[in-house]
């Protein structure tokens, strides 16, 4: 049961990091808390059932999750050198402009 308040508690703390940071490193890694706290949760889950499922769960969200944050890290770098901030605000402003123009 230990691990349900674990995953709900990073889970809490990624929402609300989500919702209060600007910063797009800040909210990329709010974004990574949400889903580590729901992979131990179904990992948690699935493994309590036995029979390796829920290893096999754990290889395949830990794959997937590893692949998804190279991506989006990749993107961050290319939209902080196109824009030279990472704060969303800065960015949004910056976009407006441009379709103004």
């Amino acid at each position: 049961m230990d691990f349900v308040i674990l995953s709900l508690t990073m889970m809490a703390i990624g929402i609300y990091g989500l919702l209060t940071k600007r910063d797009l490193l800040k909210v990329f890694m709010s974004v990574e808390l949400i889903t580590t706290g729901a992979t131990l949760n179904f990992v948690m889950l699935t493994s309590s059932l036995g029979k390796g499922l829920g290893e096999a769960f754990l290889i395949l969200a830990f794959s997937t999750d590893t692949v998804i944050s190279g991506v989006v890290l990749a993107l961050l770098v290319i939209v902080c050198k196109k824009y030279g901030t990472s704060d969303i605000n800065e960015i949004l402003k910056t976009e407006q402009k441009e379709e103004t123009l």
